[in-house]
């Protein structure tokens, strides 16, 4: 088993910045690739980005891309969001999940998911 525990979500102005955390436990972490989503009040579960077991290869929902970085540091079985240029729409609940390779981008073919961490953007 893997658990998963998000951090680092906030209050935080338009145009500000926030890091999110994903700290696995367990010695598999590293053969998992990671995704991150997120679901907004009222709206569906959405596919922000991933990263492969290795962090050789990521990809980023257009909404995001350019303003979103993904990245991983195996030797602390943790993978951050830093996120920037945020916007009111950004606001939402953000998970992060383990999948068996890198480019799933539905939640359902994802195997562990963390409890979520709040971020809201205030305009």
């Amino acid at each position: 088993q893997v658990q998963l525990v998000e951090s680092g979500g906030g209050l935080v102005q338009a145009g500000g910045s926030l890091r999110l955390s994903c700290a696995a436990s367990g010695r598999t972490f590293s053969r998992y690739a990671v995704g991150w989503f997120r679901q907004a009040p009222g709206k569906e579960r959405e596919f922000v980005a991933d990263i492969s077991w290795g962090g050789g290869s990521t990809r980023y929902a257009d909404s995001v891309k350019g303003r979103f970085t993904i990245s991983r540091d195996n030797a602390k079985n943790t993978v951050y969001l830093q996120m920037s240029s945020l916007k009111p729409e950004d606001t939402a609940v953000y998970y992060c999940a383990l999948g068996a390779r890198w480019g799933l981008m539905k939640g359902e073919d994802y195997d562990y998911w963390g409890q979520g961490t709040q971020v809201t953007v205030s305009s």
